[in-house]
C-alpha cells in the first residue's frame, strides 16, 4: 500500500489557500479514481482506492500543517508503510506557479509540514510531490502569500489544469516513475506523451 498525504490547513475558510494546494491535489486523485468516500481517522481524513494496479491511501491531517506528520507517522504505523512508500504532495514556494517536481529526501526548506514528517518519521526520505506556487518577491511578503487564497485567474490559468493533469498521471507516480510523471504534468494540453 502507498501513503499520499496532501498536507494543508483543516479549516474550511483556509480551503483556497496556496498552503493548501496538497490538498487540492489528493482531492483531485480520489475523485478522478473514485476513491471511497473521505473518513476520520490517523487525526485527519482518509479515502482509499486504486490508482493503477496499486492499493492508495490518500491522507489529508487535520493536525494543522505544523503538525502534519503526527497524521502521517500514525496511518504509516498503522498500516506497516516504510518510508519510501509515503509521498507527500505541498505547495514549494521555490518553484514557479504550476511547475512541479518530485523528489526523494531532502530539506524541509522552511516548510514545517515537512518539517513535522522528518520529525516524526524520524527520516526525510519520503518522496515529495513540490507544487509550485510561486514567490511574492520579497521575504516580508511570504506568509500573506502562502496564506492568500488562489485567485480565479489562478484556477483558470493552470491551477485546474496542473490539478487534473496530476491526477490523470498519478499512474506512473504510483509506477515508481517520477521523472515520466513530471514529464506528462508539464507536457502542453492536448499533446500525448
Amino acid at each position: 500500500m502507498l501513503l499520499w498525504a496532501g498536507l494543508g490547513n483543516p479549516e474550511p475558510s483556509m480551503r483556497r489557500q496556496r498552503h493548501n494546494v496538497g490538498f487540492m491535489a489528493v482531492d483531485a486523485i480520489a475523485e478522478r479514481y473514485g476513491f471511497s468516500p473521505w473518513r476520520n481517522r490517523f487525526k485527519g481524513e482518509v479515502a482509499e482506492g486504486r490508482v493503477g494496479t496499486h492499493r492508495v491511501l490518500l491522507l489529508r491531517p487535520m493536525t494543522y500543517m505544523n503538525l502534519s506528520g503526527t497524521s502521517v507517522q500514525e496511518a504509516a504505523a498503522f498500516y506497516k508503510i516504510a518510508p519510501e512508500q509515503i509521498t507527500a504532495f505541498h505547495d514549494e514556494l521555490d518553484l514557479a506557479a504550476g511547475k512541479v517536481r518530485v523528489k526523494r529526501g531532502g530539506g524541509a526548506a522552511g516548510h514545517n509540514g515537512l518539517r513535522s514528517m522528518d520529525k516524526m518519521l524520524g527520516t526525510p526520505e519520503y518522496w515529495r510531490v513540490r507544487i509550485g506556487i510561486g514567490h511574492p518577491g520579497a521575504k516580508e511578503r511570504v506568509h500573506g502569500w502562502v496564506l492568500g487564497n488562489f485567485t480565479e485567474a489562478d484556477h483558470q490559468d493552470w491551477l485546474d489544469t496542473l490539478l487534473d493533469k496530476m491526477a490523470a498521471s498519478a499512474p506512473l507516480l504510483a509506477d515508481g516513475q517520477p521523472e515520466k510523471f513530471m514529464t506528462q504534468v508539464a507536457l502542453p494540453e492536448g499533446s500525448k506523451g
